[in-house]
C-alpha cells in the first residue's frame, strides 16, 4: 500500500492519484442520486414532479453554499483533517436520506449532504498542490475524470440499485462508500498545511470574496464555466422527464444507464489536461464552448430520435468538460498560496450556475417540454461563446499562457496572506 504515498520529490504516485480521483467521484455521486428516481420517489413519498425535481436543485445549492463556506477552509486548517471529517459528514447525511419517512426530510438531507460533499473540492487542490507544475492539468484532469464519472454514473448505479432494492438502497451503499473513503484518505493523505491558529474564519470568507475583485481572470472564467454547466444542468435534469413517456417509457434502470453515455465525455478531461499543460488552453476552451451550442440541435432532436439524443448527450459532454478542465487549469495556476479559496470562488459559482439551470430547467419543462429546455439549454451555451470571446478581447491575451498567470492583482495584506506566504 505504500505505492498510495506522495514521491519525496512532491509528486503523485498513481496510487494515490486513483484513490484521489475515486473520492472525488464518490463525493459528489450522492447529489445526483435522485436524478433518474424523481418519478419512483414521487410517487412513494407522495410528492408531485415539480417538488420532486427540488431535490436536484437543493442537491445544486447545498453544494454551492458549502463551497464557499467550507472550501476556504483548506487555507486554513490542515487539509487532510479537513477532508476526512467533511467525508465522514457525507456519510453521516447520506443516512438521513436513507431513512427519510416524507419529502421534506429528503430535501433537507440531501442539502446536507450536498454541503459536506465539497470534501471534493478539497480534494482536487489538494491534488493540484502535489502535482509538479508542468503536469498539474494532467493531475486535474484525472482527479476531475473521477469528479465527472461520479457525478455521471450516479444516475447508472441508482438505477441499477433501484430496481434491486428500492430508492432507498442507493443511499445507504453510498453512506457506506462515504465511509470507506474517509478512512482511505485518513490513511494515505499526507498532511498538508495546517497553520491556521492566527487566522480568523470571517477574514478567510473576506478573502475568498475579494478574489473576484482581484482576479480578472478568475471573474471571466467563472462566467463561462457557470453558463456551461448551466447548460449541462438543464439537459440531465429535464432528461428524465423525456425518456419516461413516450415514445421512449423507459425504466429508472434503463434512464440511469445514459451516465454511460455521459461518462464518454468525462474521459476527455486528461485530454484536455495534457493540452493545457502544452499551452493550448484557449483552444481548448473555444473549442468546447462552440461544441456545447453545436449539441443542443442535435440534442433537440433527440426527442424522437435515440441517436441524435446519443450523439447530442456525448458532445455536450464532452464540450462541458473542455471548458471546466482549461479553466481549472488557468486559475489553479494565479496564486498557489490561495488556491482553495480560488477554487471556493471558482465552484461555488459553477454550482450556482448548475442550480439555476436545474431549477428553469424544471419549470420551462412544466409549461414548454422538450423544446422549451433545448431553447434553454441552448441560450446558455450561446452564453458561454459571447463570455470566452469578451474575456479574449478585455484580456488582449491567452490566459492560461506565461503572460496570464502573472496578471496584475491588489496585493493581499490581510494576516490570511501573510501567513499563507510562510507555509
Amino acid at each position: 500500500m505504500t505505492g498510495m504515498r506522495p514521491h519525496t520529490d512532491g509528486r503523485l504516485s498513481r496510487g494515490l492519484l486513483l484513490l484521489m480521483s475515486v473520492a472525488t467521484g464518490s463525493a459528489v455521486a450522492g447529489n445526483y442520486f435522485a436524478q433518474p428516481l424523481l418519478d419512483l420517489v414521487g410517487r412513494e413519498l407522495g410528492i408531485g414532479p415539480s417538488t420532486a425535481a427540488l431535490l436536484v436543485t437543493a442537491a445544486q445549492a447545498g453544494y454551492a453554499l458549502g463551497l464557499i463556506l467550507l472550501v476556504p477552509l483548506g487555507d486554513l486548517m490542515e487539509r487532510r483533517r479537513l477532508a476526512v471529517s467533511l467525508y465522514a459528514a457525507t456519510a453521516v447525511f447520506l443516512l438521513v436520506s436513507a431513512t427519510a419517512p416524507n419529502g421534506t426530510v429528503l430535501l433537507t438531507g440531501t442539502a446536507l449532504t450536498a454541503l459536506t460533499s465539497v470534501g471534493a473540492q478539497v480534494v482536487v487542490p489538494f491534488a493540484a498542490t502535489l502535482a509538479d507544475p508542468a503536469e498539474r492539468g494532467r493531475v486535474v484532469g484525472t482527479v476531475m475524470t473521477g469528479l465527472m464519472l461520479g457525478l455521471l454514473l450516479a444516475r447508472t448505479a441508482s438505477g441499477a440499485l433501484s430496481e434491486l432494492g428500492g430508492w432507498r438502497t442507493v443511499y445507504w451503499a453510498n453512506a457506506v462508500l462515504m465511509a470507506l473513503m474517509a478512512v482511505l484518505l485518513r490513511t494515505f493523505l499526507p498532511r498538508l498545511g495546517g497553520d491556521g491558529g492566527r487566522r480568523s474564519y470571517p477574514d478567510l470568507l473576506r478573502s475568498t470574496v475579494a478574489m473576484f475583485r482581484y482576479e480578472p481572470l478568475l471573474r471571466w472564467r467563472a462566467g463561462i464555466t457557470a453558463s456551461s454547466f448551466a447548460s449541462f444542468s438543464a439537459l440531465w435534469t429535464a432528461l428524465t422527464f423525456l425518456l419516461v413517456r413516450p415514445p421512449y417509457g423507459w425504466s429508472e434502470s434503463a434512464i440511469g444507464l445514459f451516465g454511460l453515455v455521459g461518462a464518454v465525455g468525462a474521459l476527455t478531461a486528461t485530454v484536455a489536461g495534457r493540452l493545457a499543460d502544452r499551452g493550448h488552453v484557449q483552444r481548448v476552451t473555444g473549442t468546447g464552448a462552440v461544441l456545447l451550442v453545436a449539441s443542443w440541435p442535435a440534442i433537440a432532436a433527440g426527442a424522437r430520435s435515440l441517436v441524435w439524443l446519443l450523439a447530442g448527450v456525448i458532445v455536450l459532454d464532452l464540450a462541458h468538460q473542455a471548458v471546466l478542465n482549461s479553466s481549472q487549469n488557468v486559475l489553479y495556476a494565479l496564486r498557489p498560496e490561495a488556491r482553495n479559496r480560488i477554487n471556493s470562488a471558482f465552484m461555488t459559482s459553477l454550482f450556482v450556475g448548475g442550480a439555476v439551470g436545474s431549477a428553469l430547467a424544471s419549470v420551462v419543462w412544466a409549461h414548454t417540454g422538450w423544446t422549451g429546455v433545448c431553447v434553454l439549454g441552448g441560450a446558455f451555451a450561446a452564453g458561454t461563446v459571447v463570455l470566452w470571446v469578451l474575456e479574449r478581447v478585455t484580456t488582449g491575451r491567452a490566459a492560461g499562457e506565461p503572460p496570464a498567470t502573472s496578471v496584475h492583482h491588489a496585493p493581499d495584506t490581510t494576516p490570511i496572506a501573510s501567513a499563507n506566504r510562510h507555509l
